[in-house]
């Protein structure tokens, strides 16, 4: 998924290029051996690092008459074809129209079950809405905008009858419904149905991202996991009862680095990922060996998740480069028992064998490829994210955002007017939506010293997970004295500066001058804030909140060289 799709795909259609016949394609496929047995070899460890590889699938593609079905179809088996070499089983995600498609059906029936998976991939096609007893309203009979190709684009009722069409088809061609469906979005009324009728056990979606192909998703549980709300599949849900129990895992495999700073200013976003098509990113060994290095080394508290693989529309030509860089490599890292690799389904199943409600995990880069004074930690847990960011030496927070799992999506019950879809938690601290080109949005750790208001700055932090459920950081300091410790737990954040000096340090929020921001109440032990109509509260429960000045938007100061933010909002007190 990316900015301009449709020119991005006609440049990479001057590639087009076919490897090797069709039919040569499928006798060598199954032709091949795989040992998925030893692919699925359990990690000695409380804490797996799982990459699927999730490759979905369209029948056709209108944005660019290049891309033809047969060079869709060889995509997919060229990826199956380099899969199978390196013995990596994985999922593929079938849109309607190519689950019908029989090129695809003889494909994917004979793949070993203990190392495949087959799911289906929640696009809206003509033939689905025509089969379900509707009038098709796109463009073309695959239309992307959110109105017309996804599940937001339906009523409720509407919603129901495309699911039943699929799973009843799906379980017709491979005899059993599927336990996997992932989409860039899947409405909750959507989930649930497909949970509670059909048993579905995992699901993944999008990236974070804002305006890219039209859709924002921001502000979310950042990579891994989360159970959502059954008021809105993008937000997390605090409580057991009011989840839709099936794990949404993030897809893509973002720069923690950099994706979040990209197009700021601008109205979307590039595309900084694990997916092979990129470059820059994920077509480019020396990215690749360095987010996967991150990925294994860094802390992750729980567990670390990653998703690989590619959608078959930006065709082999364009893709291949990156996959044969990933594939040995993530196979490599199997065999060293580094990574764990395993279908969709297999990390749902997982997931909820071992969590009844969305644990706390982190994404944590301590070598940045590009620099080296920058490191940034993501921390979420089912009541917050927040992401860590340093460089040059300094620290602030670039991002905080609450969830309630009682903030309604507006697709809850409507559906979609517009071709584009907006996906929203509860922002305290948008180091990107808040921050132009000159202007840098966050919360930054300052110091009075000699009269003057300084950076603090300091060495290299260390991060840690002593007990899975905190995660702990220490940064000794070099402009004043001392360390600051953090902790972070599911529900507040503890920063806490020893010192053998006196420091008169504090955390300054600063956004563009132009910011809509959500601050409508600033108090010492709170503030009260206003994001499309929801009303929530951040509380200090350790030091005060305060606007010392007009180009500060707030200040939090320490009580005893302590702050404690409370994060948990309405739910402070379960």
């Amino acid at each position: 998924m990316e900015v301009g799709k449709t020119s991005r795909l006609r440049n990479l259609n001057s590639k087009v290029k076919f490897a090797i016949p069709l039919l040569g394609i499928i006798i060598f496929l199954f032709g091949c051996q795989t040992s998925g047995k030893s692919e699925k070899s359990a990690l000695e460890t409380t804490r797996p690092k799982i990459v699927n590889i999730i490759n979905f699938i369209r029948l056709l593609e209108p944005r660019d008459e290049k891309i033809t079905e047969t060079v869709l179809f060889e995509t997919t088996g060229k990826q199956l074809e380099i899969m199978r070499k390196f013995h990596l089983g994985g999922t593929f995600l079938l849109q309607y129209d190519a689950l019908m498609d029989s090129r695809y059906q003889d494909l994917l029936k004979g793949l070993p079950a203990d190392s495949f998976e087959i799911g289906a991939w929640w696009e809206i096609p003509q033939p689905l809405v025509e089969n379900a007893g509707m009038k098709w309203r796109g463009r073309y009979p695959w239309d992307w905008h959110a109105d017309v190709g996804f599940s937001t684009g339906y009523t409720p009722e509407e919603r129901e009858k495309l699911v039943d069409v699929y799973m009843q088809d799906f379980k017709k061609i491979y005899g059993y419904f599927p336990k996997s469906v992932g989409s860039w979005f899947i409405d909750e009324h959507t989930l649930n149905y497909m949970y509670q009728k059909y048993g579905i056990v995992a699901s993944c979606n999008c990236k974070d991202q804002i305006g890219t192909d039209g859709y924002t998703l921001w502000g979310g549980y950042w990579n891994q996991a989360y159970y959502p709300s059954k008021k809105n599949a993008y937000m997390p849900a605090q409580n057991e009862e009011n989840q839709i129990p099936v794990p949404i895992f993030r897809m893509l495999g973002s720069d923690p680095v950099r994706q979040y700073d990209s197009g700021i200013g601008n109205r979307h976003q590039g595309v900084i990922t694990l997916e092979p098509v990129y470059p820059k990113a994920g077509g480019d060994s020396a990215w690749v060996n360095w987010y996967l290095n991150e990925f294994v080394d860094g802390e992750c508290m729980e567990f670390a998740y990653t998703q690989a693989g590619q959608e078959n529309s930006f065709i082999w030509s364009s893709v291949e480069k990156g996959f044969q860089i990933q594939m040995p490599l993530i196979a490599q890292l199997r065999d060293q028992s580094k990574v764990k690799v395993e279908t969709l389904s297999e990390s749902g199943q997982w997931f909820k064998a071992n969590y009844k409600t969305t644990p706390a995990t982190s994404v944590t880069v301590n070598n940045d490829l590009q620099r080296d004074d920058v490191k940034t930690v993501w921390f979420n847990s089912r009541f917050y994210r927040a992401n860590l960011f340093w460089e040059r030496g300094t620290l602030r927070f670039r991002d905080i955002h609450l969830f309630d799992e009682n903030v309604k999506s507006k697709y809850l019950t409507e559906r979609a007017n517009s071709n584009e879809c907006f996906f929203f938690t509860l922002p305290f601290v948008d180091g990107h939506v808040w921050s132009s080109s000159k202007e840098t949005a966050g919360l930054r750790l300052k110091a009075m010293v000699a009269g003057n208001e300084i950076l603090i700055e300091g060495g290299k932090p260390l991060v840690s997970s002593p007990k899975n459920e905190n995660l702990h950081i220490s940064w000794p300091l070099k402009t004043v004295a001392g360390t600051l410790v953090m902790e972070l737990n599911e529900k507040q954040i503890t920063l806490k500066l020893e010192s053998d000096e006196a420091v008169d340090w504090f955390l300054d929020m600063t956004a563009k001058t132009d910011a809509k921001l959500p601050f409508i109440k600033i108090e010492p032990a709170k503030m009260d804030c206003e994001f499309e109509g929801q009303i929530y509260t951040v509380f200090a429960n350790k030091g005060t909140f305060s606007k010392p000045k007009q180009n500060i938007n707030f200040r939090v100061s320490p009580s005893s060289n302590v702050i404690v933010l409370n994060l948990a909002g309405k739910n402070a007190a379960k």
